[in-house]
């Protein structure tokens, strides 16, 4: 076995993501369609025979201030948790290459997460099983399940019930830009806001699977009309892409918006705003670490 794995993290956008109620704890029920991106965050894993847990960031902190992370970030957490789970006494030292921008409702930091747990539990030869790394994985986040499911998927609930979209849900191929503002947004900022909309009627995969618009066109995000009044430059960023006749939209609960491009479409833009980040990606079919690990 290799002492050492170079892997991508990729990104996640919601093509909707509905609110539907709230439990007695306080955690918000959703629905929401997660796809995979093929912009990813970069992990270099170098295996120790201690049982130390290091990290050392690269890329350019000035084009991306998600590099100024805590030391104890979540592929760091996802590393200890493995080793408390499982008992293993062997290490790593993490080099992150940081290229999804954070607070964004990319899901960058569940995505390094779940990608350190499927490269470790390789790396260290512990043979879990993609359920059981889902378990500890919702320790550490909610959307970090969805990584380690590894495809497309409907998603309910506080985010554990995860279902793979296939036949007619299944989403076809095409490509996105997605715009983030300079000015990120906490998703406790969102969630704790007296006017956000908790009441969506639940719709279904069927009704998804169905939609006469298309999948890109399907529902809305319910976070948007209180994340913009938190953040105006989300509607900056709105306004951005409707000049370049295209109808965007807001991903999960940060401040990154964005739209599909048509078959045609040019992938050209004018100049954005300093600070912000335009890239213009592919969905993915499946994690590019899916067969790293068994059903």
């Amino acid at each position: 076995m290799q002492a050492l794995y170079d892997v991508p993290a990729p990104a996640k956008l919601n093509l909707f993501l509905h609110i539907t109620g709230r439990r007695a704890d306080g955690y918000h029920l959703l629905q929401s369609v997660f796809m995979l991106l093929n912009w990813c965050d970069r992990l270099h894993f170098e295996r120790l025979s201690s049982p130390e847990i290091g990290r050392s960031d690269m890329g350019d902190p000035a084009l991306n201030p998600a590099l100024h992370l805590p030391a104890d970030d979540l592929c760091v957490k996802a590393a200890r948790a493995l080793q408390a789970a499982t008992g293993c006494q062997q290490g790593v030292h993490i080099h992150l290459d940081k290229r999804l921008p954070a607070q964004a409702g990319l899901g960058g930091g569940s995505s390094d997460a779940a990608s350190t747990l499927l490269a470790l539990n390789r790396l260290w030869g512990l043979g879990l099983s993609r359920s059981e790394l889902a378990r500890i994985g919702l320790t550490l986040g909610a959307d970090v399940p969805f990584f380690i499911h590894g495809c497309n998927a409907w998603v309910e609930g506080v985010g554990e019930h995860i279902q793979p979209l296939r036949g007619a849900a299944a989403l076809p191929d095409a490509r996105f830009v997605v715009l983030k503002p300079a000015a990120g947004l906490e998703t406790g900022q969102i969630f704790s806001h007296p006017l956000l909309q908790r009441d969506t009627k639940p719709v279904t995969i069927v009704g998804f699977a169905a939609y006469e618009g298309g999948h890109y066109q399907f529902g809305r995000n319910d976070l948007q009309p209180v994340a913009q009044t938190l953040c105006p430059e989300i509607e900056k960023a709105l306004a951005f892409l409707q000049r370049q006749g295209l109808q965007g939209r807001m991903t999960g609960s940060g401040s990154a918006v964005f739209a599909k491009l048509e078959e045609k479409q040019s992938a050209a833009f004018g100049s954005v705003t300093k600070g912000c980040i335009l890239q213009v990606c592919e969905n993915l079919q499946m994690h590019p670490l899916h067969s790293w690990v068994q059903d």
